[in-house]
């Protein structure tokens, strides 16, 4: 049985969540809580929120690695947690209103359903859940950054990346008094899409390479290569600096 929902209404949610649906079906299943179903014996949202929750750390897992390609996995981990928690779903399921669109059996209804943030955040991760099925997974990523845009964190002092050339800079004059030479080897690409390739000379004679978007991150690259490098070569030299 498909129940009947206001024109108005679908067309706000898919406004919100900007996506628009070929079948509209499935945003309805997602809209559907499983005591609304067992009183009327239709499709419940349960299985759709089961695919919506892997989608939705994938979708976030992609995000934040493509906005912050220099935070390290552990961090990244930390801020990925703080965007897929009951709470942080809730919160954007609040600003969408979802609540007032849900199927509710009349006894959770009753019990105030329609706020509980298990509730909310479940059917949220059923829309998600919906819109891959309907979309692809690309689509679902593109919801869910513009759902978040409000909540992606801008990482704290703790989240920014090691600093490898000053490390490696520290290494080098403990070891030879000497500090590493970086030379950029080539550019290549288009302008809004260049490529560099830099190599760093290390006092003991190796040149290590690394080729990134960005000086910056190409220099970063070829020193924290030239660590490992280092590392391994010399263990004992640097477990005793």
């Amino acid at each position: 049985m498909l129940q009947e929902v206001p024109t108005s209404t679908l067309h706000f949610l898919q406004s919100e969540i900007h996506y628009e649906f070929k079948q509209v079906k499935l945003l309805i299943q997602a809209l559907t809580h499983s005591s609304y179903a067992n009183e009327h014996g239709c499709d419940h949202n349960e299985r759709l929120e089961f695919l919506g929750d892997a989608v939705l750390e994938l979708a976030v897992s992609h995000i934040l690695f493509t906005k912050f390609p220099e935070v390290q996995e552990g961090h990244l981990t930390k801020m990925r947690s703080s965007l897929v928690n009951e709470t942080a779903l809730a919160e954007v399921a609040h600003r969408l209103r979802i609540g007032s669109m849900l199927f509710l059996g009349k006894g959770e209804d009753a019990q105030g359903g329609r706020e509980k943030n298990s509730v909310l955040s479940d059917a949220l991760e059923a829309v998600l859940g919906a819109i891959f099925l309907d979309g692809g997974l690309e689509a679902a990523t593109a919801s869910v950054k513009i759902l978040y845009k409000e909540q992606w964190p801008s990482p704290p002092a703790t989240f920014r990346p090691k600093d490898y050339k000053s490390q490696l800079q520290e290494m080098t004059q403990r070891m030879w008094k000497e500090r590493p030479a970086y030379i950029l080897r080539e550019s290549h690409g288009p302008e809004h899409a260049k490529y560099f390739v830099v190599q760093v000379m290390l006092p003991d004679g190796a040149c290590i390479e690394w080729e990134a978007s960005s000086m910056r991150k190409a220099e970063q690259g070829a020193a924290a290569r030239a660590l490992q490098h280092l590392q391994k070569k010399y263990p004992i030299t640097i477990q005793d600096g």
